[in-house]
């Protein structure tokens, strides 16, 4: 078993934009950003895009491109994809509100690293685990993988 981070206010099946909580449910995983700066491009089924560094996600409700990557400059809100703290060095895509976007249900839903592996913190709402266990993982990934995520029994 791996141990993985969630969410700072846990789980919920009623996900709002900016309640720092991991959607429950089943989520296929769509592709892999990687830093090719950081990284050499993993080895991995899935479908890879080397980041750069205008790569953002639209994280604003109410613009038409809500839960899409798009690229600086942009002026709605958004998250920066190149990040400084590592947490997209890998970065997967949950199909989470992706098809059909509902605003405020919420976006930029990942599966990405910790910030530290020694004394990792909680998400904002995605599921991060270590670069160690993601390099592990990441061969036996492939386009259309499901991650489920719920509460234990």
């Amino acid at each position: 078993a791996l141990e993985a981070r969630i969410g700072k206010n846990g789980v919920t099946d009623q996900k709002r934009e900016g309640d720092s909580k991991t959607p429950l449910g089943s989520f296929a995983l769509r592709q892999l950003y990687y830093r090719p700066d950081r990284l050499f491009k993993p080895q991995t089924p899935l479908p890879t895009i080397a980041l750069r560094p205008d790569d953002l996600w639209c994280d604003d409700p109410d613009h038409p491109l809500y839960n899409r990557p798009v690229s600086a400059p942009f002026t709605a809100s958004h998250e920066k994809m190149w990040r400084e703290d590592r947490c997209y060095d890998l970065c997967i895509v949950l199909d989470y509100n992706l098809v059909q976007p509902h605003p405020q249900k919420g976006s930029a839903i990942f599966f990405h690293l910790t910030t530290d592996d020694h004394r990792p913190g909680p998400t904002e709402g995605c599921v991060a685990i270590s670069l160690n266990d993601m390099l592990m993982i990441l061969p036996t990934l492939h386009l259309g993988t499901v991650m489920t995520i719920s509460t234990a029994d």
